[in-house]
């Protein structure tokens, strides 16, 4: 509501309601002359007028956690043939246990993601699980790829800000062609996976062609190995990635390349009420310093990172990119 301001001496003083625990804003301002600028401001005062009708002390004071509904893969159409550049994943049974790296929650109800066969979200996970047969990008989809995709449909995101941000007129750099396209969303992702007939992998999926059966802790075996991954970036500035062919002795059971320390991997989406995350997988050669709040890193096969979705054009980074699968029938 309009306040009007009650004279005492050489003072203004401004008076309203406030109730335990509660708080309130003051909006000093002279007449909009944009038209529909003050058209928009009172639409949104009279919007916060309604919804502070009902007192804070009314709502429940008990904690409850949102429940998440995972976002639906559709499955991708069968291949009549063996597809090109992608490596099968048998059929298998498998311990699906991972573990969630936020920096705070501890093990709390609601940090991290709720499965769809958990009833709430926490931490820690583990499932045994049946997986299909399905084929997986043997690298992470590149430049060159992603530039096939726009040429033949003609791509443009709706919101494109840092949509490609490190290509110019169209082009990547120069030398560029083999280094995983980033700067993409999940939307983005998601477009050049349905041209190309694939699909997004579920999070279960990446991590079961990345460890295999046996549980290890990184693609090739149980021990860290420098020579497998980029060497980390831990510059003020990101650095390009590496190009997806760089390190072989990364390699999976399977087959699969460049899995963890170069660029994240979009995989699933989980919603909720009011808010919406990916699971990122693998890991990346940045690595930031002078902070424990920068995004942390999940090299280990057991760990992923929960991703805040905002916007196409916040989600992107120079960080993340994405590999797909195809369903085998």
């Amino acid at each position: 509501m309009e306040l009007k301001p009650r004279r005492e001496g050489d003072k203004s003083l401004v008076e309203f309601a406030l109730e335990p625990d509660g708080y309130g804003a003051v909006l000093e301002t002279s007449k909009a002359e944009d038209p529909q600028l003050a058209k928009q401001l009172t639409a949104l005062l009279n919007t916060m007028r309604s919804f502070s009708q009902k007192p804070l002390s009314s709502f429940s004071h008990e904690w409850k956690t949102l429940p998440q509904k995972l976002d639906e893969i559709a499955p991708s159409a069968h291949p009549a043939r063996e597809p090109s550049g992608m490596v099968k994943i048998p059929e298998g049974d498998f311990t699906f246990q991972v573990t969630g790296i936020e920096i705070e929650g501890m093990d709390d109800e609601g940090v991290d993601v709720q499965y769809p066969w958990e009833p709430s979200a926490r931490r820690y996970h583990s499932e045994r699980m049946h997986l299909k047969s399905f084929w997986m990008d043997q690298y992470p989809v590149t430049n060159a790829d992603f530039k096939n995709f726009l040429e033949a449909t003609h791509y443009h995101p709706a919101d494109d800000h840092n949509f490609l941000k490190d290509w110019k007129d169209g082009a990547y750099p120069a030398g560029w062609e083999q280094k995983p396209v980033t700067w993409v969303s999940l939307e983005d992702a998601r477009a050049y996976a349905k041209w190309a007939g694939k699909r997004l992998p579920h999070e279960w999926e990446w991590q079961y062609a990345a460890q295999g059966t046996d549980g290890r802790v990184y693609p090739w075996g149980e021990s860290w190995a420098a020579d497998a991954v980029p060497t980390p970036d831990t510059g003020r500035d990101m650095a390009p990635a590496s190009d997806v062919t760089s390190h072989p002795k990364g390699a999976s059971p399977f087959g699969a390349m460049d899995l963890i320390g170069n660029v994240w991997q979009w995989t699933d989406e989980y919603v909720d009420e009011h808010t919406r995350a990916a699971i990122l997988r693998g890991g990346s050669h940045y690595q930031p310093q002078g902070s424990r709040w920068y995004f942390p890193q999940a090299y280990k096969l057991s760990e992923h990172s929960k991703y805040l979705l905002m916007a196409p054009s916040m989600d992107r980074s120079g960080a993340v990119g994405f590999r797909c699968v195809v369903d085998v029938e």
